[in-house]
């Protein structure tokens, strides 16, 4: 019995095509996938950490103050309840004008702080894993003293 072969496409073309068609280089699942990484890549340098560490600074430092006045307009409110909401209020936008400032700078601070300590860790983890080189490479370690005696002229 003969095969029954479309008139189009001929016997030696059609399983190559069939291979071209569903052959691809990339997967399709990456594909979609890629631009959404690099979407959320490009968010993530875009944040400045000294802006929000300063903006969770201030909403700590409003929240206490918060509620310590809420402890003392609570006690003396005695049915006026929109008044106590004012001065809630009043305390509130007070707090946040006043501490702005001082919790940006304690933000900048603490990052500098922070950055400064991780390169600290850094060089000295760069040192310790160069110096276990150069006790088992004598090549690095003649390097290492030939940098010390430059330094010490």
């Amino acid at each position: 019995m003969r095969a029954i072969q479309a008139p189009h496409l001929r016997k030696d073309t059609a399983m190559s095509t069939f291979i071209q068609s569903s052959y691809r280089t990339q997967h399709v699942g990456a594909t979609r996938i890629e631009p959404a990484t690099t979407a959320v890549g490009a968010l993530y340098r875009g944040i400045d950490s000294t802006k929000s560490l300063s903006a969770m600074l201030l909403a700590f430092m409003v929240s206490a103050l918060l509620v310590v006045a809420d402890q003392l307009i609570g006690a003396w409110a005695d049915g006026h309840i929109m008044l106590a909401w004012m001065a809630m209020w009043l305390v509130c936008f007070a707090s946040l004008a006043l501490f702005a400032g001082s919790a940006r700078k304690v933000a900048v601070l603490l990052v500098g702080s922070l950055d400064a300590w991780s390169v600290r860790v850094a060089r000295s983890r760069a040192d310790a894993r160069l110096w276990v080189i150069a006790k088992s490479d004598p090549r690095v370690m003649a390097d290492l003293n030939a940098a010390m005696m430059r330094n010490e002229r």
